[in-house]
């Protein structure tokens, strides 16, 4: 390394001795400490907040394994890339491919990959900060462990800055730095280690005295809350935000978003405006729940600072929307019901019709009997999961139908259905 290499580039740890935090996998009983005593080989995605030390823990793992490695990036590396780097990792008797950004590892090159994992030919170490039960391809997802790699304390923040400044490879004394100071740049970084160190550097490199409190707050002039993405805040801000738009308090559920943009969680967002549009609107107004979708997908395709547009857009149709949670309750109160007590299909409606006559099976020619047929097992033949609301033109037209429907008298007879003409 030279003299311009970034300060957090050097004090990467280069064994799971050196990591800071994370105990839970690199502590005695930890699960990666557990897996180099036993020197038992596992393929891994590392999921976490960004600089909480994912990729950095998957290099270390792979030094303490003693084994060879190879870093790509989901996104930079082609096809060419990741054939290489599986002949190259052919060639030793175990093997790891540090994949970073791995969530966007796509079809192809997964196709390429798959079969040597599956074998153990070669062995995977992803990285993401995305949510890997959502974001990861089920086929690489049924083949890894998922180890959760958690958002550093500040006390973990804090010793890695002491660390730094003590450190030969790092500042090695050249600097000092008053408590309060490495306190405040601590709780800042919002477990942000390397948001730290690249703060501490450029400390280091404008003072030549004690560096101060002062002369932190001088120096770093970004919205705490940007980078404070503590974790009660932060999913406070999401479930306010909800809250808001069921509640129909579209300042307050612009408020809430605007954090939450300050943060550039896009991520998180999405998937709560998604649920919120389906859960909290739903039946009450479909085409928004539509307009929600589609303003998720143009703010992903924008970005920030942009993607405000679109997402503003969508709070504010789904706060000032009717609201409905009549198909929310009914899946769940259905979901529950299943969970207890699941019955089984009636025979004329299964797939593969077995010991079915001809004349009691379903009638798919006749879409006049559709409707006049029994569709729930004979013991709940009469129970209700779905609770009309109506709370908008669209919902009372549906409501209307469902009335309708429900004063029809269904029959499990489809023999005698048919001979009505």
């Amino acid at each position: 390394m030279n003299h311009l290499t970034p300060l957090a580039f050097k004090m990467r740890p280069q064994t799971l001795d050196d990591v800071i935090g994370q105990d839970h996998l690199v502590g005695s009983n930890g699960f990666l400490r557990q897996s180099i005593k036993t020197k038992t080989m596992f393929s891994i995605i590392f999921f976490g907040p960004p600089g909480c030390g994912k990729t950095t823990i998957a290099e270390a793992y792979a030094r303490s394994m003693d084994v060879k490695f190879i870093k790509l990036n989901a996104v930079t590396s082609n096809k060419k890339d990741l054939e290489q780097a599986i002949e190259e990792c052919r060639m030793f008797e175990k093997a790891f491919i540090i994949m970073d950004e791995v969530h966007r590892l796509n079809k192809d090159k997964q196709d390429i990959l798959l079969p040597y994992v599956e074998d153990g030919t070669i062995y995977l170490l992803g990285a993401t900060t995305a949510n890997p039960y959502i974001s990861i391809n089920p086929a690489i997802r049924s083949r890894v462990h998922l180890l959760e790699v958690k958002k550093l304390s500040i006390a973990d923040v804090k010793k890695g800055l002491k660390k730094a400044i003590e450190s030969p490879f790092g500042l090695n004394n050249k600097i000092t730095m008053d408590d309060d100071a490495i306190d405040y740049i601590s709780q800042i970084s919002g477990g942000d280690l390397r948001f730290g160190l690249n703060y501490l550097e450029v400390l280091s490199m404008s003072h030549d005295h004690t560096i101060s409190l002062n002369d932190v707050k001088q120096t770093i002039k970004v919205p705490n809350y940007s980078l404070d993405k503590n974790d009660d805040e932060h999913y406070n801000a999401v479930s306010a935000l909800q809250k808001s738009i069921r509640g129909s308090d579209v300042d307050a559920a612009l408020y809430y978003l605007a954090k939450l943009c300050v943060a550039q969680d896009l991520e998180s967002i999405q998937r709560r405006l998604l649920v919120t549009a389906y859960e909290d609107v739903g039946l009450a107004n479909p085409q928004a729940v539509d307009r929600t979708y589609h303003a998720c997908q143009v703010a992903n395709m924008v970005g920030f600072p942009e993607a405000i547009i679109p997402l503003g857009f969508a709070v504010c149709d789904l706060a000032l929307s009717p609201k409905s949670k009549a198909s929310q309750k009914a899946i769940s109160n259905a979901f529950e019901f299943v969970k207890k007590k699941p019955l089984d299909v009636l025979d004329y409606l299964k797939l593969t019709r077995v010991n079915v006559s001809e004349e009691d099976s379903y009638p798919y020619n006749r879409p006049d009997l559709w409707e006049k047929i029994q569709y729930l097992p004979e013991m709940i033949k009469n129970i209700s999961f779905y609770e009309p609301t109506g709370t908008s033109k669209y919902e009372q037209a549906l409501n209307a139908n469902y009335h309708r429907l429900k004063s029809i008298k269904r029959t499990t007879n489809l023999r005698k259905l048919k001979e009505k003409k």
